[in-house]
């Protein structure tokens, strides 16, 4: 991971965890493509950043929430030689009731969480599996495994990400791939989802010592790949508790294989 003729793919790179994901994979080495919608701020960062690491830096401005705008980074991803990470960072939240939220937000949400992680990452995997090389980082969050009355949507979104990625996984280790795919489940950070009140919940609202910075969060995340895990969730210091979680996921899983309705269903 130190090699700069290796390129880095980042959405939703123009701010918070995509920006930190930025700088600290510059740091490594890599050369890198930005992806997000404000090109003002892709362009200074990609200033500041090559300058800084003597990288290079290619912004590409895209929406995607747009199929079009998808297609542009499937385009890079397909040819590019040089790319061997991909960070699917870019994600949204709309943090209300169904009985509260519009169409839009729900649609939103779906589009850029689900849609566009899962288009750029079948784009990707197959280039990396060809080659038998490449890392896929994919940022779900803790709601993935949690859901309240305010995240119906954004929980759902997230336990896809979350579930695909598992399944990938899972394909990868059957096939004794060397290509990687992390899933990182980070809780409240300090982003402009809160400060801009774009989620609908103001930051203000949140625990105070709950909420974790940007840069602890992708250096977390950064060394949970470095140790090679699978699920990173860097505010839990237990991490015992995943495996705990997982094992009663795969019990009860299991316990569904028997062709025979419970007896608590069955009439006496």
């Amino acid at each position: 991971m130190t090699s700069s003729k290796k390129t880095a793919v980042v959405t939703g790179a123009s701010s918070g965890i995509g920006a930190v994901y930025a700088d600290r994979l510059a740091a490594r080495g890599f050369d890198l493509v930005l992806v997000a919608r404000r090109a003002d701020r892709l362009a200074s960062l990609a200033e500041k950043l090559s300058k800084q690491y003597g990288i290079k830096v290619q912004s590409l401005v895209a929406d995607l929430e747009k199929d079009e705008d998808i297609a542009k980074v499937e385009h890079v991803l397909a040819n590019d030689p040089s790319v061997t990470m991909l960070v699917n960072n870019a994600g949204l939240a709309r943090l209300r009731t169904m009985a509260e939220s519009t169409r839009d937000d729900s649609r939103a949400q779906m589009a850029l969480n689900v849609v566009a992680l899962t288009r750029l990452t079948e784009t990707v995997l197959p280039v990396f599996v060809a080659r038998n090389e490449g890392t896929i980082i994919n940022v779900a969050s803790v709601l993935a495994v949690e859901s309240w009355a305010i995240s119906s949507v954004y929980s759902g979104t997230k336990a896809y990400v979350l579930a695909f990625s598992r399944g990938i996984q899972d394909e990868l280790a059957k096939a004794n791939s060397n290509v990687k795919l992390q899933v990182v489940l980070p809780a409240s950070t300090a982003t402009e989802i809160w400060t801009e009140g774009v989620s609908g919940v103001p930051m203000s609202a949140l625990k105070q010592d709950t909420i974790m910075t940007t840069e602890n969060c992708v250096d977390a995340a950064l060394s949970g790949l470095d140790m090679g895990e699978a699920i990173t969730m860097p505010s839990v210091e237990n991490d015992s508790l995943w495996t705990t979680y997982d094992t009663a996921r795969a019990h009860l899983f299991a316990a569904t294989q028997t062709g025979t309705p419970a007896s608590r269903y069955r009439k006496a």
